[in-house]
């Protein structure tokens, strides 16, 4: 039951970083040309709705999510691998859960470098 709890808390407390754009843009009036106002304010165009430039930035999120994720993990490993005081046992958990967490960084990386490389070939193929 307290694993149960601790699961619920955790995700309780991520869900309102999760949920923060939809806060930022709630207030907007005109959602499409603040949008756009938004966009080139940060050099990209946000009302360009093409479905590679979609699909490259979902792709773009769901990477960034996992790597926070495994950075995340990086850091709870180098926590255990520290407070391990000397238990063996804890300190082979703690190690194999950086290795783990290293390779899956590295994983991401190479996913999110591939995808990218990906949407722009298929954009610059489309000629959009």
């Amino acid at each position: 039951m307290k694993n149960l709890s601790l699961k619920v808390t955790v995700w309780l407390s991520v869900l309102p970083t999760l949920l923060l754009p939809a806060a930022v843009f709630a207030q907007l009036s005109d959602a499409q040309t603040d949008l756009a106002e938004v966009g080139e304010a940060i050099g990209t165009d946000a009302t360009n709705n093409d479905l590679p430039t979609l699909i490259g930035n979902i792709i773009s999120a769901l990477l960034s999510v996992l790597g926070i994720i495994f950075v995340v993990l990086v850091v709870y490993a180098g926590f255990l691998y520290l407070t391990a005081a000397g238990d063996d046992t804890k300190v082979k958990k703690a190690k194999t859960l950086l290795t783990q967490s290293i390779i899956g960084l590295v994983i991401i990386v190479a996913a999110y470098a591939i995808s990218a490389f990906v949407i722009d070939a298929l954009v610059e193929v489309t000629g959009t």
